[in-house]
């Protein structure tokens, strides 16, 4: 037991391969510690508690067979709950069982489409880098990430959606994109995921302009230079657009006010706040760009449309507070995300 009365925390053992032997600059040195929480900062994680029992009773049941092809499927963050529990706990069954869901995963994305990918790969990857998979499945498992990276489905690729999409399904895409840079280590990788999602928040210093906007652009702060987060002050016939995801909320047609509860525009936070949070421990001041972007998103949909997060969006609120010291959440249990969950246990509030 801990000096705190927690039961101690048994570190995984990881490959050599997961942890880059060289660090050259500032984003491989935070690259190596982790790609979405070290062991030291889950060690300080409370083992008791309903958030900690939620998470560790899925944990206990089987998670499934993974497919990557199915959008809608629940295994990626049932097996991330295992890599979380084994991570606190030091139980080895948990590891043993996601290894045994990482090998499954495998080629399971064939005959899907690049959003299903995109949402279902980010907690897999994230999985094995927490419980550190054994030297002859790591290197399957790498050679296999090397290739989701490029490979087409249904006529795209996750790097093409992420570059072309500025919407749920780029952001969803980049959230693996950088998920799998980060895993294999590819510094080239994670700095043109930075590159395109620097572009996407709407920060204009970025140096890319790739993407393919829908045709209604009544929710753009500015037509004539569409952004994926519209800039801080934007405003149309006096009403606020101010952290509006125009491609996003255009699903729900073309502006009108009082603004319509578009879903979407949360599917798509979903993804960028796995991306950000991805690029942010590799080095990347992801949380700031476009004067905060992702902030003033979550304060329009707040403020100005009146519409929270319900069901599986609702794990983000965790998240956000603890970022932005701001109050969104209201220490309630939070339901599973499509590409992340257990939030309210990884930043449960004191």
């Amino acid at each position: 037991m801990s000096h705190d009365g927690r039961p101690a925390l048994r570190l995984p053992r990881r490959c050599a391969g997961v942890v880059l032997s060289i660090l050259i600059g500032t984003h491989d040195a935070a690259l190596a510690k982790s790609i979405w929480m070290s062991e030291e900062e889950l060690a300080l994680l409370p083992a008791a508690g309903p958030a900690w029992d939620r998470l560790r009773a899925e944990a206990d049941k089987p998670a499934g067979d993974p497919d990557l092809s199915d959008m809608n499927q629940d295994n990626n963050v049932y097996v991330l709950a295992k890599a979380l529990a084994y991570a606190r706990s030091g139980e080895e069954k948990y590891r043993e069982q996601v290894i045994e869901q990482c090998m499954k995963a495998i080629g399971t994305e064939a005959g899907g489409k690049t959003l299903a990918l995109g949402r279902e790969l980010a907690a897999y990857v994230i999985a094995a880098d927490l419980v550190g998979l054994p030297a002859e499945q790591d290197e399957r498992f790498r050679s296999w990430l090397r290739t989701t990276l490029t490979e087409t489905l249904d006529g795209k690729t996750l790097v093409s959606t992420h570059e072309k999409r500025p919407n749920n399904w780029g952001t969803h895409a980049g959230a693996s994109r950088a998920a799998v840079a980060a895993y294999l280590g590819d510094k080239a990788e994670l700095d043109r995921t930075a590159q395109v999602f620097r572009a996407w928040v709407g920060d204009h210093s970025a140096t890319y302009n790739g993407f393919k906007f829908g045709k209604n652009l009544t929710w753009q702060c500015d037509p004539s230079r569409p952004v994926g987060i519209n800039p801080k002050g934007c405003r149309k016939e006096g009403r606020s657009l101010d952290g509006v995801l125009p491609d996003d909320q255009r699903r729900a047609g073309e502006f009108t006010w009082p603004p319509p509860k578009e879903n979407y525009v949360y599917g798509a936070l979903q993804g960028a706040l796995v991306q950000a949070v991805i690029l942010h421990r590799a080095g990347y001041d992801t949380f700031e760009w476009g004067d905060r972007a992702l902030l003033r998103a979550f304060q329009w949909l707040h403020t100005e449309a009146q519409f929270k997060p319900v069901e599986d969006d609702t794990w983000m609120l965790p998240l956000v507070d603890h970022i932005y010291g701001t109050q969104f959440w209201d220490g309630s249990a939070v339901a599973l995300g499509k590409n992340m969950a257990w939030t309210d246990w990884l930043y449960s509030k004191k």
